[in-house]
C-alpha cells in the first residue's frame, strides 16, 4: 500500500497491510509500531530523494517479529530511539534495516522471554544520536559501559538465548559532530548467559563521545565496542574510528572476536582514551593505519586482560601526558609494529580498571604478570617526555623473543632507554 500522510500510514498498519511504501516526507504526531512481519519502504521522490519520516517529540518506528525498514530518511529527536523492538515473544525473527540515514538511536534489546532474534543492517548512517541517558549498562572492571548510536543488547540471562548478527557499511556521526555516547555497542548478557554472534561488522567512519565529565572514573564508551557475551567472526573498520571525550576508547573488546582489520587511523582526542584495548579473547587484530592519541593518560594499546593471538599496528604514537604507547598486562601471542612507537608525554593520571593512576608515557611496557611470545618492532622506540622510561619490563613480566630494527631512544629530562 502506498501512504503519503501519516492518517494514511496509522490507517495502512490498522488494516493489516504487509508492505507499506511512503511516497512523501511525513512527520507523525506520535511513535509508528509495526506489526508481525510488515514492511516499512520509502520510495525515492520524482527527483530521487527518499522521503523523510520525522518524529516530533517522541521515539520513531518500533518493530515486533519479521519486520523491515529500507529505504528512508528517518529524523527522531536525537535523545530518542529511531528505530527500538517492542515485542517480548520467544522467536523474534528476522529484522532488516536497509539503506537508512538516520537521527536517533537504533537499538535492539532482548529481554527474558526472548531466545532468538536475527538483526541485518546494510547502509545504515546514523549521523545524530544521544544515546548516554539509557540505563541498561554492561559493568565490569570497576566501570558501566553507556549505549552506542547502534545498540544490539541480548539481556537475557538464559544461556539458549541467541541473537545474530550481521552489518555492512555502517557509519556513525560526523567529523568534529560525534555522537553521544558509545558509537557500535553489541553485547550479549555477560560471561555466562545469553550470547550475541556477529558473522559480520563492517563500518566505514565512526566518531563519538561519551562527554564524560573529567575525574568520573566508572564510566566508559568507545568508539566500536564488542562486550561481554558477544562473539565476533570478523570485525572491519573501513573508515577512521575517532572518540573526542573522557574515558572514550576507540576500538575495545570484552568478549571475543576471531579477525579484527582496521584499514583506517584510529585516533582519541580526549583524556584517558585507549586506542584498542582488549580485555576479552581475539585471534587476529590489525591496524593498517596510523594509531594516535592526544588526550592526558590516552594510552595506544592495552592488554589488560584476556588475550590476542596475533596483533598488528602500522605505528602508535601518544601526545599526552601519562599516555602509554603500548601496556601488555596479560599473556599475548605476536606482537608486530611495522613503524615506530612513540610518546611525547611525560607523567599523568591515566585510567586504569575505574581508578586514576599517575603513570610515566612509557613507549613499551611489560606489567607483572603480562608477556607476550614475540615482540617484533621494525622502526624506533622514542620516548620525548622527561622522567620516562622508553622501555620497561617489571618484576614477573616477560616481552618473550624482543626484535627493534631500529633505535631505542630517550630525549626527555631524567629520562632512561630501558629498565628491566
Amino acid at each position: 500500500m502506498i501512504v503519503n500522510t501519516f492518517n494514511d500510514l496509522v490507517s495502512a498498519i490498522q488494516m493489516g497491510e504487509k508492505v507499506i511504501s511512503i511516497t512523501r516526507s511525513i512527520l507523525c504526531d506520535y511513535s509508528i509500531l509495526l506489526p508481525e512481519g510488515v514492511s516499512l519502504n520509502g520510495k525515492p521522490q520524482e527527483n530521487g530523494e527518499l522521503p523523510l519520516l520525522s518524529f516530533q517529540h517522541s521515539d520513531g518506528i518500533g518493530v515486533s517479529v519479521n519486520n523491515s525498514i529500507r529505504n528512508l530518511n528517518i529524523d527522531a529527536p536525537s535523545h530518542h530511539k529511531a528505530i527500538f523492538n517492542t515485542t517480548v515473544k520467544q522467536d523474534l525473527g528476522t529484522f532488516i534495516f536497509e539503506n537508512l540515514l538516520v537521527k536517533g538511536q537504533v537499538s535492539v534489546i532482548t529481554r527474558v522471554g526472548v531466545e532468538k532474534a536475527s538483526v541485518i543492517i546494510n547502509d545504515v548512517d546514523i549521523h545524530s544520536a544521544d544515546a548516554r541517558h539509557y540505563l541498561e549498562q554492561p559493568q565490569k572492571y570497576g566501570v558501566n559501559v553507556l549505549q552506542g548510536a547502534l545498540t544490539i543488547y541480548n539481556i537475557n540471562p538464559n544461556s539458549d538465548s541467541l541473537v545474530s548478527v550481521a552489518v555492512n557499511n555502517l557509519s556513525i556521526g560526523r567529523k568534529n559532530a560525534p555522537v553521544s555516547g558509545s558509537g557500535v555497542f553489541i553485547s550479549g548478557f555477560g560471561d555466562q548467559g545469553g550470547k550475541t554472534l556477529i558473522s559480520k561488522l563492517h563500518t566505514k567512519a565512526v566518531y563519538s563521545n561519551g562527554k564524560i565529565p573529567l575525574g568520573v572514573a566508572d564510566y566508559i564508551t568507545a568508539g566500536v565496542f564488542v562486550l561481554y557475551g558477544a562473539n565476533a567472526t570478523e570485525v572491519i573498520t573501513d573508515g577512521e574510528v575517532i572518540t573526542y571525550g573522557v574515558n572514550d576508547m576507540v576500538l575495545d573488546v570484552w568478549g571475543s572476536v576471531d579477525n579484527w582489520t582496521s584499514n583506517a587511523p584510529v585516533i582519541s582526542y580526549g583524556p584517558s582514551g585507549v586506542g584498542f584495548v582488549n580485555f576479552g579473547t581475539v585471534k587476529n587484530f590489525t591496524v593498517n593505519a596510523p594509531l594516535q592519541t592526544y588526550g592526558l593518560g590516552a594510552r595506544g594499546y592495552n592488554q589488560y586482560d584476556g588475550t590476542v593471538e596475533n596483533i598488528y599496528f602500522q605505528s602508535i604514537e601518544t601526545f599526552g601526558d601519562g599516555s602509554v604507547g603500548i601496556q601488555i598486562s596479560k599473556k599475548i601471542g605476536n606482537l608486530t609494529v611495522n613503524g615506530n612507537v612513540t610518546t611525547h608525554g611525560s607523567i599523568g593520571a591515566s585510567l586504569v580498571k575505574g581508578v586514576y593512576f599517575d603513570l610515566p608515557a612509557y613507549a613499551l611496557s611489560i606489567k607483572d604478570g603480562g608477556g607476550a611470545t614475540t615482540i617484533t618492532i621494525k622502526g624506533d622506540i622514542s620516548t620525548y617526555g622527561d622522567n620516562v622510561t622508553s622501555y620497561i619490563v617489571e618484576q614477573g613480566g616477560s616481552p618473550g623473543v624482543l626484535t627493534v630494527e631500529g633505535k631505542i631512544t630517550a630525549s626527555g629530562k631524567n629520562s632512561q632507554i630501558k629498565k628491566i
